[in-house]
């Protein structure tokens, strides 16, 4: 019926007699990939979820979940960000969208993933609805290969523990990351206060996300020539017993 008001008739007859199930059409899901950096002993940690119900029962996963008809794919990773990382307004950013054949063993499911990354200190993990267990674990990477440890509950898993695509995913979000330090501010999204900072705190997120030591003096000047008046120097303070550390506030 649609037909007869492609090229004739108005826009409403012809929405009016659109069939919509002409077309088969997929479901849209939202996979986030929450980053962070602990300061302390520079250490990249991602969230995983560990399935509780098929498919991949018990298999661990990047929180997730299926899109709204009310909502488009970014408010479903900020939703489900809020479920199972307890964080709002945090930096997001799409990665990619995966939609090979054969993905989902459930059917025809594209994803966007997204990327957030959280300062540490905001981080409170719940599992969801569908998930047993929820885990913050350090990324290793060791003979080509990704491996996620968290020694507290005795936890370390490799890509065959890893459901659906999502090991291909993390693969490909690791190198985003790291890929995209030396010519945007994504670092200075996992700090705790972008208004009021020390060089040290910066150069550790980088030191952790790249994978090697930057020369202190070289970082500093490095990162002013860089950023230029968006990096505002606050003065000199003191931490407990120490020498005064000069802060910095970017914008």
């Amino acid at each position: 019926m649609a037909e007869l008001f492609e090229t004739t008739g108005s826009e409403n007859d012809f929405l009016k007699a659109y069939d919509q199930t002409k077309y088969e059409r997929p479901s849209m899901t939202a996979d986030i990939l929450v980053f962070t950096v602990e300061p302390k002993h520079k250490e990249l940690k991602l969230l995983l979820i560990q399935r509780g119900n098929h498919p991949f029962l018990n298999k661990w996963a990047l929180p997730g979940g299926f899109a709204q008809p009310s909502e488009s794919l970014l408010d479903t990773a900020r939703r489900e960000l809020g479920e199972e990382a307890g964080v709002t307004n945090v930096y997001l950013e799409q990665l990619y969208t995966f939609s090979e054949p054969g993905r989902d063993p459930r059917g025809w499911i594209v994803t966007t993933a997204y990327i957030a990354m959280v300062p540490f200190e905001k981080l409170k993990i719940a599992s969801g609805d569908d998930a047993k267990n929820a885990a913050l674990v350090d990324i290793v990477r060791k003979n080509e290969s990704w491996y996620f440890k968290n020694e507290s509950v005795g936890l370390l898993l490799q890509e065959s523990d890893i459901a659906f695509d999502h090991y291909r995913i993390i693969d490909m979000a690791i190198e985003r990351l790291k890929g995209k330090l030396d010519y945007t501010d994504i670092a200075f999204q996992f700090l705790p206060n972008k208004k009021n900072f020390t060089m040290p705190q910066l150069k550790a997120i980088y030191d952790t996300i790249s994978g090697h030591e930057y020369e202190r003096s070289y970082f500093v000047k490095t990162m002013k020539n860089r950023y230029g008046s968006r990096l505002k120097e606050l003065g000199k303070m003191v931490h407990g017993v120490g020498k005064p550390v000069m802060h910095y506030s970017y914008k």
